[in-house]
């Protein structure tokens, strides 16, 4: 008869915790990157669309740029800082119960290895076995799909966001600020919303939705918001309140 060890490794328990993990995180990459295209391209058009100026573009746009990578990162480590806390805090509750009830989280995550196929015996011998291991990682694994040693970083988190956001940010500052004036704006436009398609096409890819459609919703999005904002410039600029 095979050991339980080689029935189920631990290690493969967190096998698809761990690549959901890395989904999201690419995931999340990708919508900080659509962000900085999205929301300093609509500054810099906005202030192009009132001025010819490169100076006034250049100070809005690294405004935007800086203003939205810090406001990224702090929202994400908020966010990723609360998700640590409930999972440290699940950690520390499931060893205590562990501690506190053995054979009753012992029963548990036999009946949970049954609950996947598994006879009651074998189901048995792997809960047995892996309990003398790693009582709290085969428990956490099993039940929470959660690792002791992956427990999400909000620094990590913070960082990630602001880089992506950063080099989104990066393309409409330098789409609008190299080309001839004339064409400042047209250049902007068609490299804006190539890359919220190319953004758009990946983001679908990942999540497993439809390509065309998600690239079509962010390009047309994209397009409204850069629209709007050359529309409102042009408007300050005529009205003579924008130099």
């Amino acid at each position: 008869m095979k050991r339980a060890e080689e029935l189920t490794p631990p290690r493969a328990l967190s096998t698809t915790g761990e690549t959901a993990q890395r989904l999201n995180w690419l995931r999340a990459g990708v919508l900080g990157a659509n962000d900085g295209i999205v929301s300093v391209a609509a500054v810099a058009v906005g202030v192009a669309g009132a001025t010819t100026s490169s100076g006034p573009i250049l100070t809005a746009g690294m405004a935007a740029l800086i203003g939205g990578a810090i406001s990224m990162a702090l929202g994400e480590y908020v966010s990723v800082s609360s998700q640590s806390d409930s999972q440290r805090a699940t950690i520390e509750q499931k060893r205590a119960d562990l501690k506190a009830h053995p054979e009753k989280n012992l029963a548990e995550l036999a009946r949970n290895y049954e609950n996947k196929g598994l006879s009651p015996s074998t189901a048995a011998l792997v809960a047995d076995e892996l309990t003398e291991s790693d009582a709290l990682g085969a428990h956490l694994a099993a039940e929470l799909d959660l690792e002791e040693d992956h427990v999400v970083s909000p620094w990590h988190a913070a960082f990630a966001s602001a880089v992506a956001f950063t080099l989104g940010a990066l393309l409409p500052l330098l789409a609008i600020l190299l080309p001839p004036e004339h064409l400042r704006v047209p250049v902007t436009f068609v490299s804006v919303l190539l890359a919220l398609g190319i953004t758009g096409w990946i983001g679908a890819i990942i999540g497993g939705g439809s390509r065309n459609r998600a690239a079509a919703r962010v390009v047309v999005g994209g397009a409204l918001a850069l629209a709007a904002t050359f529309a409102i410039g042009r408007l300050l600029g005529a009205s003579g309140l924008v130099g």
